[in-house]
């Protein structure tokens, strides 16, 4: 099959929007049949895309609307004369089950996997009118399923394909229930949602409409009905008309599933509606889920209405007058998502089921042909018209287009806002509903949905504020600042900043309530006036949170300092990590403690500089702790601090902050910075107290290479007397003396001892500096023995060294063993002496006889002996002959010595040899400059002294000589 365009049908109602450029909702377009059949159609059905045909000589025809060129052709298993013509087809959602009835009475049985139907053996005789099926959709079996009778008989079956011969279709079949009303028009059966053991059951007669809830048994494959329990127990609710006719149509339809039935979960399923068709018009409702009682019914009933028929009679009737309009019967109806589709003779009525308004009509039969049926594909959502030759599909576009503006004219704004497509219909529902909630005085309410709206800022403002209404003028604010997109920084700062200042007014309001101990309302009492307080001060809190970046600083300070919120000030000052403030803020009123919590969540180096000063003035200890938690602060920076805090403090000097904080900057961080160092130095010198111990460590862990300016260390230690310091400096410096003359200028003798000891590898100073001490000794003591007992100390200084320092009147027997001693020791010095002396005149003998030997030593040159450097005859020009036996030509060893020795040597035998051989000197200078060209040139051997040694690395080929004669 395809679609043919060209013949659709377009409703006169539609004309106005194919004007505006949209197509209609409704159309019907002839489907073109692609093959030929030689009898008419008598029942038609569709599902899952399959289409079922039914023809007058017996066959079935099984369509795929996928693939409409594969046509399966299928055959009952007797011939129309035996059974009759096929009276109906009933096909599930799935395609996978068709029954078949025929006018005799004969029912069968075919699945989608078969070709051969089966007859049902128990349903023989059955005149089946109506089908409800399964509601779990099954596809092996129908499982447990509900059959309406003409003769008003419900029974419940369960069929199933079977191959075997002996073996029934139909499982079981229980009659339920009979009612008297006639035939049984209409079938359904579903399952509510989050129940699994209850069902609703809708039957539809030509007179009545029955609604049951209630619980079902519990089935095991067809082996005991599940019917039979809610049939017995429960009681239905009834919807009748009076007067029907008997000879109009009556059916009932379900709406379809919706397009996006797949976003439905199993718990939350799409809801649905129901249209029963009678004589009195088309009655409809929604199937409604809750409450899943029996009483579910009434309510369904209750919020159902009915399209009269007369209303969907065609033009003339109307206007013929009522009576003409009323004998318009309505032969088929097909329920879409919001509009009942109904066959009136030859016309196709569409109308819409929240307004009742016709919204398509239009004549697609020619006059005299009947249709065969009007069908529904529930899963796919398309509609269907059969005729006994021609096919029509109704398409449906879009249709739910208008909902959102019904709805809006039904103040249902949640839902017109569940269905409007476009920023402009939603636009146009927020401003009414808007205008709908401020009529009614929820300007709370209204404020959320104004604020996402395009009505003019300035007019709901003022509509707020004119009405004293700052709540909804804030939630308003709020709502509208976030429409705003970022680049609109203008009119974002200008809302965020009045925000402000209705956030303050609230805040002050709230607080002055709650100290007068008045009530803010009539119905708040102060209690929860203040929960109003806790509510309004998060808002603000989270408002500035999120807006802050559209807030102008000064500006906000400004507004919160004039209302004097010192709470929400500094909430504002730290949420922009404006800490400079808060701290300056805390400072003022000297707030130490909160001052210093706020400085502990800092990482910026310059707060911490710029406050250091104040702080360290009165919350030392704290500060401290707080910047050894630092490690991004440089400690010079924070010295002049340090030194205002030193120079007002008067305590011990364990308890001195600033020393603590040095100390640890030495000795935890390591820091090289001399200023740091010559700051505790400086503190150290400058403490009143006598005790250099803390000093004189820190200058003794320094070593040898003190970080400290010794200079400065050494003016400050002097100008507050700090010896032992002073005197450790100047050795550090090496300045021994100087070290020893201030010890002694302030009679520290040990100390001087000391010191003198120190340069041990200078025993001349080290001698002057233990004299110096002696004559302090000498000068002090009032006796020789004290004199006696400093010398022995001492390994450098004799009995004589002191004799100079010792008064001119004194008794020798008070030290004469010393002289004794010394005497004894220059007779042993004495005596080692003359032994070298012997020593020194034997060997300058010796050497004296070995210069003289060497004036006659000479070498022995053999006729044909050659130079060892050019290999020719050694003889034939000035030679050079070595200890070593080595012998060369004069210029060949010139030559060598010259590729091999050092640039400055170098130069100068060349300047020799080009004054000789040009002959630039004569006389005793030449005589002088030759020998001076020989003890350079034959300083040594060229083979076996330095020389060679040098040239270990050089290769014994070298490029340019025949390697062949190296062959083997």
């Amino acid at each position: 099959m395809a679609l043919d365009a060209s013949n659709g049908f377009v409703g006169a109602s539609t004309v106005a929007d194919l004007a505006d450029g949209a197509l209609p909702i409704f159309d019907v377009e002839r489907v073109q049949l692609q093959f030929s059949i030689a009898a008419d159609f008598v029942a038609a059905q569709v599902a899952n895309n399959v289409l079922i045909l039914a023809l007058s000589n017996g066959r079935i025809l099984r369509i795929d609307l996928n693939r409409p060129e594969d046509i399966d052709d299928i055959d009952l298993p007797k011939k129309p004369s035996e059974v009759g013509v096929i009276r109906r087809m009933f096909l599930d959602p799935t395609a996978s089950h068709l029954i078949v009835c025929t006018a005799l009475g004969e029912n069968y049985y075919l699945h989608s996997q078969s070709r051969q139907p089966r007859p049902l053996a128990r349903l023989r005789g059955v005149a089946i009118e109506s089908i409800s099926w399964n509601p779990a959709l099954p596809t092996a079996s129908t499982r447990e399923i509900l059959i309406g009778a003409s003769d008003g008989n419900v029974y419940e079956g369960y069929i199933e394909t079977s191959t075997e011969f002996y073996r029934k279709e139909d499982k079981y079949l229980k009659l339920l229930q009979k009612l008297p009303d006639g035939p049984i028009t209409g079938l359904w059966a579903d399952a509510l949602p989050g129940r699994a053991d209850m069902r609703r059951v809708i039957i539809s007669t030509q007179n009545r409409l029955f609604h049951w809830v209630g619980k079902v048994g519990r089935g095991h494959d067809g082996s005991a009905s599940i019917y039979s329990k809610l049939f017995e127990a429960e009681q239905p609710i009834i919807h009748e008309l009076p007067r029907t006719s008997a000879t109009a149509a009556s059916a009932l339809a379900i709406s379809p599933d919706p397009p996006d039935v797949s976003k439905f979960k199993e718990d939350n399923p799409p809801e649905r509606a129901f249209a029963w068709l009678s004589s009195h018009g088309v009655y409809h409702g929604k199937l409604l889920i809750d409450p899943a009682t029996s009483n579910l019914g009434t309510k369904v009933f209750a919020d159902s209405k009915l399209v009269p028929r007369s209303q969907l009679a065609t033009p003339e009737a109307a206007a013929a007058g009522r009576r003409q309009a009323s004998t318009e019967y309505i032969d088929a109806i097909a329920l879409t998502q919001w509009h009942v589709v109904c066959l009136v003779g030859g016309r196709i009525v569409a109308a819409n089921q929240l307004t009742g308004a016709t919204v398509y009509d239009q004549v697609i039969l020619d006059h005299g042909l009947k249709a065969i049926g009007l069908c529904v594909d529930i899963q796919k959502n398309t509609f269907w018209l059969f005729t006994s030759s021609e096919i029509f599909e109704i398409v449906v576009r879009d249709e739910d287009r208008d909902i959102w503006k019904i709805m809006l004219k039904l103040q249902k704004f949640d839902q017109a806002l569940q269905h409007a497509h476009t920023p402009a219909q939603r636009d146009a529902i927020a401003i009414a509903s808007g205008d709908h909630l401020v009529g009614k005085g929820l300007y709370s309410e209204a404020a959320g949905v104004y604020g996402k709206s395009s009505k003019p800022f300035e007019e709901v403002a003022l509509c707020f504020i004119d009405n004293n209404q700052p709540d909804a003028l804030r939630k308003y604010l709020l709502t509208k600042l976030s429409t705003f997109k970022k680049s609109s920084a203008m009119q974002r700062i200008m809302i965020a900043s009045w925000l402000v200042e209705i956030f303050m007014a609230k805040l002050n309001s709230l607080d002055d309530t709650i100290i007068t101990g008045a009530e803010l309302s009539e119905t708040l009492n102060p209690t929860q006036t203040k929960e109003q307080l806790d509510t309004v001060r998060s808002e603000y809190h989270e408002f500035i949170n999120k807006h802050k970046s559209d807030l102008d600083r000064k500006t906000v300070y400004d507004v919160i300092s004039s209302h004097g919120r010192e709470e929400e000030l500094l909430f504002y000052a730290n949420a922009v990590n404006d800490y400079n403030f808060v701290l300056s803020y805390w400072v003022q009123r000297e707030r130490w403690s909160e001052a210093l919590n706020v400085l502990k969540r800092q990482t910026d180096a310059d707060v911490f500089y710029r406050y250091s000063s104040v702080l360290m003035t009165h919350a030392a200890a704290e500060l401290i702790d707080i910047l050894m938690r630092q490690n991004n602060l440089k400690p010079r920076n924070l010295i002049p601090a340090l030194l205002e805090y030193e120079r007002n403090f008067k305590g011990a000097l364990a308890q001195n902050q600033a020393i603590r904080y040095l100390q640890y900057v030495v000795n935890q961080l390591g820091s090289a910075d001399s200023a740091v160092h010559n700051t505790l130095v400086s503190m150290y010198a400058a403490h009143p107290s006598r005790d250099e111990s803390a000093l004189l460590a820190y200058l003794e862990s320094q070593g040898d290479e003190p970080r400290f300016d010794p200079d400065f260390a050494l003016r400050l230690c002097i100008q507050h007397h700090r010896v032992l310091s002073c005197a450790h400096i100047y050795t550090s410096m090496g300045q021994y003396v100087q070290a020893v003359d201030l010890a002694l200028a302030h009679g520290e003798v040990g100390l001087a001892s000391i010191i003198a000891n120190r340069p041990m590898s200078n025993p001349p100073l080290r001698k002057k500096l233990w004299l110096a001490v002696a004559r302090k000794v000498i000068s002090q003591s009032n006796g020789i023995k004290t004199a006696i007992e400093f010398l022995r100390s001492c390994d450098l200084l004799k009995i004589e060294d002191l004799i100079p320092f010792f008064p001119d009147f004194v008794v020798i027997d008070d030290f004469k063993e010393e002289i004794c001693a010394a005497l004894e020791d220059y007779s042993r010095n004495i005596d080692g002496l003359r032994r070298e002396m012997d020593e020194s005149s034997q060997t300058a003998a010796n050497i004296k006889v070995d210069i003289a030997a060497l004036e006659h030593r000479y070498a022995i040159v053999e006729p044909g002996e050659k130079c060892y450097s050019c290999g020719l005859p050694l003889l034939s020009r000035q030679f050079f002959v070595f200890p070593c036996q080595h012998a060369f030509h004069s210029d060949c060893l010139g030559r060598r010595v010259l590729e091999q020795a050092g640039p400055v040597k170098a130069k100068r035998i060349r300047e020799c040899q080009v004054q000789v051989s040009k002959g630039l000197v004569s006389g005793a200078r030449r005589e002088a400059m030759v020998a001076e060209l020989d003890s350079l040139v034959a300083s040594a051997c060229i083979l076996c002294s330095d020389y060679a040694i040098r040239r270990i690395n050089e290769p014994f080929v070298k490029e340019d000589e025949d390697k062949s004669e190296w062959a083997l």
